[in-house]
C-alpha cells in the first residue's frame, strides 16, 4: 500500500472508449476521465490510469485511409507513433487540472522477475508520493510477440495487485457484465454483483470485444477476479457514465458490476506467485493431495502428483490441478520436469538424496480454491 496511507484506485480504459470512430485519440473521453481522476485526487485518493489505444491511434495517424495491418512488427512500430500522441492528450488534460502525468510502460518481465517487480512497485509508489498521476500502458513497441500481457485488463489487475490498491475500475463501452449477450437477448440486465469464486459468469461473458481491442468482457471479468483474489474490490463499468469513477469509489449500486474481494487477502509475495509469475508447467494431483493443500495448507509431496506437463525447472512456477483437471493452486516448484521419472508419484523415502522432499513447499504455494 502507498506509504502515505491514501486509498489507491487503478482505473483502466479500453481502446474502444479512448479512441473515436476514426481511430484517433478521443480528446473528450480522455478529458472526462482526467476530470474524474482530479476529483478523486481532490478527495485525497491516489489514482493510477492504465490506458489502451496506442496501436489504434498509430494506425489512424499513419494510415487514415487504409485497413489495420496484421503483422506484429508493423503494429509495434505504429504503437510507437500512437503512444506519444495518446500521452500528449493525457498530459494536456491533466495539466488543465493542475496535475502532472508520468508515462509508465511495462512489460511482462517487470512482473515475472522478482527484482524488477519490486523496482516497478517502488517507482509507482514514488510517483504517487510526488503527487503525479502515472499513466500506464504495455510497452508494445518492444514487446516480444510471444511474451505479452495479452490485454490491458490483466495489466491493470497486476498493477492494482502490485500497489495493494483498494479499488480497480475497468472502464468499457458497456454498463458492465450483463445477464446475457445483448445482441441476442434484448432485455439482458446488468449483473450488479458477483464473487471471485463464482466461475459461472465466465460462460456469459463472451469472447473479445471490438476488433481494435484485445480484451472483451471475459477478459475484464478474469482481471476483476484476479484483483478480488488479492483482496481488491473491482468494478466493471461504462466509461461514458457520468462520474463513473466517483460512483465506483462510493459503491453506488448499479454503477457497474462489482466483483467482491475475497475475505482473505494474499500477501505481496503470494500475489506475485499467483498472478505475475508465468506458469512454466502444470502438475495434476490426486484427491488426497488436493485436500492436504486446500484444507491443511500442507506442502505438495511427490507421492501426490499423478502427472506433470511442461519443461519447468527448479524455482519456476507451475499450476496445480485436481483430479477433475481444474486448476486450484499455483506454486514455485523445487524439482525439475526433466527428472520426473525419479520423483513423480514416489514416496519421500524413495527420492534421490539430491532432490527436494517437497515438490512445492507450502511457503511457495498459493491456493485459489473458494473460501
Amino acid at each position: 500500500m502507498c506509504h502515505s496511507g491514501a486509498v489507491i484506485v487503478v482505473a483502466k480504459i479500453g481502446t474502444s472508449s479512448v479512441t473515436g470512430p476514426s481511430g484517433l485519440v478521443d480528446g473528450e473521453a480522455v478529458h472526462k476521465l482526467c476530470g474524474e481522476v482530479a476529483e478523486l485526487r481532490a478527495h485525497g485518493h491516489q489514482v493510477v490510469v492504465v490506458t489502451s489505444g496506442a496501436v489504434t491511434a498509430g494506425v489512424a495517424t499513419l494510415r487514415p485511409q487504409g485497413g489495420r495491418p496484421v503483422d506484429a512488427t508493423t503494429l509495434q512500430a505504429l504503437s510507437a507513433i500512437g503512444q506519444h500522441r495518446l500521452m500528449r492528450v493525457y498530459d494536456d488534460a491533466l495539466a488543465e487540472r493542475g496535475l502532472l502525468a508520468a508515462q509508465v510502460l511495462l512489460a511482462p518481465s517487470d512482473f515475472g522477475e522478482r527484482r524488477r517487480y519490486l523496482h516497478a512497485r517502488a517507482t509507482l509508489w514514488r510517483l504517487l508520493e510526488l503527487g503525479v498521476v502515472p499513466v500506464v500502458n504495455e510497452n508494445d513497441a518492444v514487446a516480444d510477440d510471444e511474451i505479452r500481457f495479452g490485454d490491458n485488463d490483466r495489466l491493470a489487475a497486476l498493477v492494482a495487485t502490485l500497489l495493494g490498491a483498494e479499488l480497480l475500475v475497468l472502464l468499457t463501452d458497456t454498463a458492465g457484465l450483463l445477464s446475457a449477450d445483448p445482441r441476442q437477448v434484448a432485455d439482458a440486465s446488468l449483473v450488479e454483483q458477483v464473487r471471485a469464486a463464482d466461475a459461472g459468469y465466465a460462460a456469459i461473458a463472451g469472447g473479445p470485444g471490438t476488433p481494435e481491442g484485445s480484451g472483451g468482457m471475459a477478459s475484464k471479468l478474469a482481471a476483476a477476479r484476479m484483483a478480488a483474489w488479492s483482496g481488491i474490490r473491482a468494478v466493471i463499468a461504462a466509461a461514458h457514465r457520468p462520474a463513473v469513477l466517483l460512483e465506483a469509489m462510493a459503491g453506488v449500486v448499479g454503477a457497474g458490476t462489482v466483483v467482491l474481494p475475497e475475505a482473505r487477502r494474499l500477501g505481496a509475495r503470494r500475489c506475485w506467485i499467483a498472478f505475475a509469475l508465468p506458469a512454466a508447467g502444470r502438475l495434476t494431483v490426486d484427491a488426497g493431495a488436493r485436500a492436504a493443500l486446500v484444507e491443511r495448507e500442507a506442502s505438495l509431496l511427490a507421492a501426490g502428483v499423478v502427472a506433470a506437463e511442461g519443461a519447468f525447472g527448479v524455482d519456476e512456477a507451475v499450476e496445480i490441478a485436481g483430479p477433475d483437471g481444474e486448476v486450484f493452486a499455483k506454486g514455485i516448484v523445487r524439482v525439475p520436469a526433466v527428472r520426473q521419472d525419479e520423483w513423480l508419484g514416489r514416496r519421500t523415502a524413495e527420492l534421490p538424496a539430491d532432490l527436494a522432499v517437497e515438490v512445492v513447499h507450502r511457503d511457495d504455494l498459493v491456493v485459489l480454491a473458494p473460501s
